[in-house]
């Protein structure tokens, strides 16, 4: 069962965690599982980019990103090379460490 690293993040696993993945799953979806409450705020539509990471190691086995995801990855903060929409990447047979940015942007929150 491949397994997901999460490096620590200050507000969202300050200690990083270890967890178990299933083939298929995103790794949003692990991450929800496992209590790590990353925002998803157009619930896991590929809509907007606070659920964005970086995939430290283990990128080359995620199934390639689409079209929209990768409009979406132009608005996120931060973006890198191996940067996902944790809400689309798939988890493969290959373990995975992944990075939470420090920072989302949230654009329905921010236009109250």
């Amino acid at each position: 069962m491949p397994k997901i690293v999460v490096l620590p993040h200050a507000d969202l696993c300050p200690d990083g965690a270890v967890l178990e993945a299933k083939e298929g799953e995103t790794i949003l979806d692990v991450a929800l599982r496992n209590g790590i409450e990353v925002e998803h705020a157009c619930e896991k539509s590929c809509a907007c980019t606070t659920c964005h990471c970086v995939v430290r190691e283990g990128f080359d086995s995620l199934d390639p990103s689409d079209e929209l995801e990768d409009d979406m990855l132009d608005k996120a903060w931060g973006l890198e090379p191996e940067s996902r929409l944790s809400c689309q990447a798939k988890v493969t047979d290959e373990d995975l460490v992944v990075e939470f940015p420090k920072y989302t942007v949230n654009l329905a929150s921010e236009r109250h």
